[in-house]
């Protein structure tokens, strides 16, 4: 098998491709200023530390190479990020031609060149970066793709922040503008795809969807799916520049390359050349089906999460309210005790039934009786035994959805809730001192608006439970 390179590979794309190309059987140069971001370890993964704006860094991981991923853009950096790319992909094409490259694969934005006049800095600098790799000489397979739909895409986050937060939306313009959204699925389907072809000129693919649907279009589908009653009020005077800064307010997290790709947005991105379609074996999904399963992945991905090494991540943040993933909010705490995991998982394992949540029972009490009342399970379910636990049985209102004995307890909340509910405890070996830590997170996907307002109504109560909560856990002997 070939051996092929990926930059950007702790990226949305590239790190999805890698595990893609792996499992093809490619040997693969992974190339990132942080590689020790990635996880992933594998007889045929190489990692390398290098910078496209560094073309020295590039050339030990060029060696060797049959086929080249560019899968690298500036527009999240602060600093002028057309240069940026512009460096960048100069330096690529420069360094892939002088370690003997065969094939290079690029990955640009849906625009056509007779809009050129008209697009914006973003457009117009996706598609400089394909000129200047096929500039090098080297047979260059540039795939134009409109928004990609897929769990963790920026496309899908900035709609599914806006649609979830606001009931009621001012549309601006650009909401109407059509699109041919791509799932991330059949995305990366077509970029393994190219590896394959013979790589003997330059070639540019338009890919895309088989729906062409509005960006407000989008937004109704996903309302439709999550059952949210959303209401859309055309407002023309607003431009993609006043409605960037506005997103900045509604969705802070996405601010600086919201704000970007908002304003970027001028003209149509559809499908003109169907080249694609001759050329591979592909048919893509349409809009519904790429939303569902951008949902579906995302529950199977927070199901494999271990939401531990996602806060340690990312230190020790101080958010009132929890810290946002994806849809969902986490409210983490931590204790170390002086004990084993066994030991310390011993209490978890009891939680419930007679013995009770150890802090405030009485709350947890009337919560019951609450959702009893509004046709919930309450607390007369109980626990099957006090000491020992299966997957898929009930605690109270609780059912044990993940169970590592000694390690690991999920429970998934079966109480009347205007979303979704976890309880997860985790008991961690140190590795540098005596004890384990005992991790206790909260999450909540909250259903709209009403879910978000239930969150941080109850936040304050739910800080003093839960904290007491643990305490006493890491107290019990």
């Amino acid at each position: 098998m070939p051996t092929t390179l990926v930059t950007g590979a702790t990226g949305y794309v590239g790190g999805r491709l890698l595990r893609r190309l792996l499992d093809a059987g490619h040997t693969v140069h992974a190339v990132s200023r942080h590689p020790e971001h990635i996880r992933m370890t594998h007889e045929r993964l190489l990692l390398f530390k290098g910078d496209v704006l560094d073309y020295d860094s590039l050339l030990p991981a060029m060696t060797g190479v049959d086929t080249a991923y560019y899968l690298v853009h500036s527009m999240g950096s602060e600093r002028d990020y057309e240069e940026m790319d512009r460096v960048g992909a100069t330096n690529f094409a420069r360094a892939a031609r002088k370690a003997s490259v065969q094939h290079l694969i690029y990955l640009g934005g849906l625009a056509n060149e007779e809009d050129s006049v008209g697009l914006s800095a973003h457009m117009r600098s996706r598609m400089e970066v394909g000129r200047l790799l096929r500039e090098s000489g080297i047979p260059t397979t540039e795939f134009r793709a409109s928004i990609v739909i897929g769990s963790g895409s920026l496309s899908f986050e900035l709609i599914r922040s806006l649609v979830e937060r606001l009931p009621i939306m001012i549309t601006p313009r650009w909401v109407s503008i059509m699109a041919q959204p791509i799932a991330m699925e059949d995305l990366l389907a077509y970029l393994l795809a190219a590896i394959e072809r013979p790589a003997s000129t330059h070639q540019i693919y338009e890919v895309g969807g088989k729906d062409l649907v509005s960006y407000g279009g989008i937004m109704k589908e996903y309302a439709r799916q999550r059952n949210l009653r959303r209401w859309m009020i055309p407002v023309p005077v607003l431009t993609p520049r006043l409605s960037s800064l506005w997103l900045g307010l509604v969705t802070p997290i996405y601010a600086r390359v919201g704000r970007k790709l908002i304003s970027s947005i001028r003209n149509a991105s559809v499908i003109k050349d169907r080249q694609a379609e001759r050329d591979f074996d592909i048919h893509p999904r349409g809009l519904e089906e790429m939303i569902s399963l951008a949902l579906r992945n995302e529950d199977q991905d927070f199901a494999e999460t271990r939401w531990s090494d996602a806060l340690s991540s990312l230190g020790n943040p101080k958010h009132w309210g929890g810290i946002h993933f994806g849809r969902r909010i986490i409210d983490s705490r931590r204790v170390v005790v002086a004990k084993s995991p066994t030991e310390a998982f011993r209490p978890i394992q009891r939680i419930g039934g007679e013995q009770g949540w150890y802090y405030a029972n009485f709350l947890w009490r009337i919560r019951g009786w609450i959702d009893l009342l509004f046709g919930g399970a309450g607390f007369r379910r109980g626990r099957r035994h006090p000491d020992d636990l299966c997957l898929g049985e009930t605690i109270d209102w609780w059912r044990v959805e993940a169970i590592e004995p000694g390690r690991r307890l999920r429970l998934l909340a079966e109480m009347k809730l205007p979303g979704r509910a976890w309880l997860e405890f985790e008991c961690t070996p140190l590795d540098k001192e005596q004890g384990t830590e005992i991790r206790q997170t909260a999450i909540f996907d909250p259903a709209g608006v009403w879910g978000r307002t239930y969150w941080y109504l109850l936040y304050p109560l739910h800080q003093l439970i839960f904290a007491g909560m643990l305490s006493k856990i890491a107290g019990q002997e």
